[in-house]
């Protein structure tokens, strides 16, 4: 069996101003070290993140003590093993050069056989930095930053290196162009052979009644007659024994997506041994028994673009992922677990990790494969071109062999995807012979090689989005393939113009909205909550994106009282805007089978398009995706729209509202559609409800519901729809419809009634009632953790309102009620 020895503990940093070695922690980076020792300023604070571009020019080294055992080093073969070098790296031991580094998405396994001794041994690891690394490589080529199209670096030039695109800043992220040892770095020893790699085939029965997998694994090493032995286990209990290879399992339990059933994860455990049954090495990996498919077949409205699982057809439901943080050696478990866990809680299905982030760390993977959460997964390559020499392309080579082999067993794991939005300048690519051969033999070649040798049943997508009727043709194709749509955001569009379009997958469209307070003042003092102001203005990445928020608020709401306003307002404007194009992907089932917006998370404090805000809170477009993601969903399609004309004058097309229903739970069911016309003062004037049958994956209207005549003798101002539609299960799915943007509402003044109930030691009970309709209520509890099950809500004249929270940790009922914050619409004015 291979020895192993963590090398966690004896790192020191060089700090180059004053010469002098730091304890350092490992896996870590430059600059968590730094401030760890106080030797730089917080980098989220105010404009910091400008005093600390220094940071990306120096070199870096970091060493340790190794104490190794003289049996180790008996072992035929002793390697360093590093899984993640960050970036640009020379590696030596006991003063002798052991290897290199220039790609940080690849894992290194260094000989040190004839180099390590007993006893103590000195590691350096010397980083170069990443910025003189892209001069130096442009100087050799004779390039200019110009001769390869950057979309987001400030500075250009980060496309010639294998390092995350995104830590030289993005349109939602800061520049940190950091250096580290940012995966675990150990000692490995072992004779004879060692598993490098297994690839798992799975093979399922027509009936599903079995599954027989079998293992190809990689091996390195000499040796002869050595053999595969092995189990596969649930729960404990051994299902079966893997002989020739081979494993058959009987009367399998299939993973599923989330909302689709359960996340059963078999344990395969390998062992290889030698001639005399010796145990050499052992490989145990977790799996689900599934089949996932990228089905793309010839139908009405061109091609589809739609995957299945286990032979049913499911409508992906989720957002894109950016790195945890901006430092990603702080991204661990719990920090994964929170955001998946809340990805879950609202009905989503797939992640996709983005093509500017890193392939993420192992328990990433493992949560999805828990929580039953897809997983687009992009190839690291973002908004950019990228050289095509020969040591460039090796260096893909070898990180897509090193990913791929990694990855590929994960049950989560539903597409490779080439690239992020690069075929989104054709004309870029195609511009002369040079630039269209590198494109090419990255991602038409290199890659879904990679995926055909090492995965072999993952299906392989060039780029997101992408033209199947050739790339060159534009992308954003209507009849087949994905499409990232931000002409409601960039271009300023109507949001009613998600309406107007016909994607068969929409893998990005997003909207901005601002920090609540509480996350603001993480970064800036509240006296300078000013969203113009210099600090406010360092986290807000997108060059227009104030005026751009601003501009759809004005469109909706009134102008606000204070920054806490304009925070809760960006944030309804953000959740509406989603709403409208979510609603619509999934009223058109089956022409569009998949919503992805942009973005889930962040990675540090800032305005920007994500649900979750950096630190866990939920934006109000979160509990609003729990709600246009559920499987039972009404949705309310309001033909028309508002028109400014010359003066300010203000046309109404609206009139009808047609109602839908729209479902993929898991089996068919029946239900009740009920609808209300309400009047803000004068109560009820029209009501009625039908009964519904609820098909899987389908969507139907319902209803056609003309209110023309009461707009006309009332006002559209003075009214609201009042949608509700309620499965025989008991799931209810409720709309409120406004026939006139929210400005124009008077609405009323009224006290929102509030009352606890704690039903065990974290969790409790909010109850909450109004005398008037108040619209997108929201509660806050001032510096208590907690978490939420439903927020920015309607409260109805005479319906109380229940909602389940949950606390970090324990807290008395007089500090919870004296905490409690809470207001709607009509108060921000």
């Amino acid at each position: 069996m291979p020895y192993s020895l963590a090398l966690t503990s004896k790192w020191q940093l060089l700090e180059p101003a004053s010469k002098q070695w730091i304890e350092a922690v490992v896996p870590g980076c430059v600059h968590t070290d730094l401030l760890r020792h106080k030797l730089i300023a917080e980098p989220f604070w105010g404009r910091n993140e400008q005093d600390l571009q220094w940071i990306e020019e120096q070199d870096w080294t970091y060493r340790c003590t190794v104490e190794i055992a003289p049996a180790l080093l008996r072992e035929e073969h002793v390697e360093l093993v590093a899984e993640g070098l960050d970036t640009i790296a020379e590696l030596k031991l006991n003063g002798k050069k052991i290897g290199a580094s220039e790609n940080m998405f690849v894992a290194h396994r260094l000989d040190i056989a004839k180099t390590a001794r007993p006893g103590e041994n000195l590691l350096e690891i010397r980083f170069t930095s990443p910025m003189k690394y892209i001069r130096a490589r442009m100087a050799a080529n004779k390039e200019k930053v110009a001769d390869l199209v950057e979309w987001n670096d400030p500075i250009g030039g980060s496309s010639r290196i294998r390092k995350q695109a995104c830590s030289f800043g993005w349109d939602w992220g800061p520049r940190f162009a950091t250096s580290g040892i940012w995966m675990p770095i150990r000692i490995e020893a072992w004779s004879e052979k060692r598993i490098e790699s297994v690839r798992v085939v799975q093979k399922h029965a027509k009936k599903q009644d079995r599954v027989e997998l079998a293992f190809d694994p990689v091996l390195s090493g000499k040796g002869k007659g050595t053999k595969i032995t092995g189990t596969v286990s649930l729960d404990g209990k051994v299902v079966a024994e893997v002989k020739g290879n081979k494993a058959t399992i009987a009367k399998p339990a299939l993973w599923w997506p989330n909302g689709l059933g359960a996340q059963p994860l078999y344990t395969v455990a390998l062992e290889l041994r030698d001639a005399q049954g010796t145990v050499l090495d052992t490989w145990t990996k977790r799996i689900g028994l599934r089949t996932i498919v990228l089905d793309r077949h010839k139908d009405r409205f061109g091609e589809s673009f739609q995957f299945v699982v286990n032979g049913r057809v499911i409508f992906a439901k989720g957002a894109n992922w950016v790195p945890a943080h901006a430092f990603i050696t702080e991204c661990g478990r719990d920090l994964y677990d929170d955001l998946l866990t809340s990805a879950v809680e609202a009905n989503m299905n797939m992640i996709r990790v983005w093509g500017g982030n890193v392939y993420e760390k192992t328990e990433f993977y493992d949560l999805c494969d828990e929580k039953g959460l897809l997983v687009w997964q992009d190839f690291m390559f973002a908004c950019a071109q990228y050289p095509g020499d020969k040591a460039f392309l090796e260096q893909v080579r070898l990180e897509a062999d090193h990913q791929v082999r990694r990855l590929s067993h994960h049950a989560s794991l539903a597409l490779w995807c080439g690239n992020n939005e690069i075929e989104q300048m054709p004309n870029e690519i195609v511009k002369t012979p040079k630039r269209k051969k590198a494109y090419e033999d990255v991602f038409y070649r290199i890659l879904p090689d990679a995926v055909a040798r090492r995965d072999g049943t993952t299906p392989y997508w060039p780029c997101s989005p992408h033209n199947p009727e050739g790339y060159e043709k534009g992308h954003n194709n209507e009849r087949a393939g994905d499409c990232h749509f931000w002409e409601v955001w960039h271009e300023r569009k109507p949001v009613k113009r998600y309406e107007e379009k016909n994607f068969r997958f929409c893998s990005e469209f997003g909207m901005q909205s601002y920090c609540s307070p509480e996350v603001a003042a993480t970064f800036c003092d509240p006296k300078d909550f000013n969203a113009f102001g210099p600090e406010m203005e360092n986290h807000q990445k997108n060059g227009a994106g104030n005026q751009i928020i601003l501009d759809y608020v004005s469109r909706l709401y009134r102008f606000p009282k204070d920054y806490a306003s304009l925070a809760y307002l960006s944030q309804l404007n953000q959740a509406y805007c989603m709403k409208v194009g979510v609603e619509h992907f999934r009223r058109s089932m089956p022409r569009t089978m998949g919503a992805l917006y942009w973005q889930l998370n962040d990675n540090w404090p800032v305005a920007s398009w994500s649900s979750i805000e950096f630190g866990g809170t939920w934006k109000a477009l979160h509990y609003e995706a729990k709600r246009f993601f559920a499987p039972l969903l009404v949705s309310a399609h309001v033909p028309g729209d508002e028109i400014i004309g010359k003066c300010n004058t203000v046309t109404s097309t609206i009139g009808r509202v047609d109602l839908y229903s729209v479902y993929d739970g898991a089996k068919p069911t029946t239900g009740t559609l009920s609808w209300s016309l309400e009047h803000l003062a004068k109560g009820t004037l029209r009501k009625g409800s039908k009964a519904v049958k609820l098909a899987c994956v389908k969507s139907v209207r319902e209803l056609k519901l003309d209110f023309t005549k009461e707009m006309a003798q009332y006002g559209a101002r003075f009214l609201y729809l009042r949608v509700v539609l309620q499965a025989a299960s008991g799931e209810i799915s409720r709309q409120t419809v406004f026939l006139t943007a929210p400005r124009n509402l008077p609405l009323p003044q009224g006290k929102i009634g509030t009352e606890l109930k704690q039903l065990d030691p974290l969790r409790w009970e909010l109850k909450l009632t109004s005398p008037v309709y108040q619209h997108a209520v929201l509660f806050h509890f001032r510096k208590v953790a907690y978490r939420a099950e439903d927020n920015f809500f309607d409260l109805f004249p005479g319906d109380a309102r229940t909602v389940i929270v949950r606390t970090e940790k324990p807290v008395s009922e007089a500090v919870l009620a004296k905490a409690l914050e809470v207001g709607s619409l009509v108060d921000t004015y």
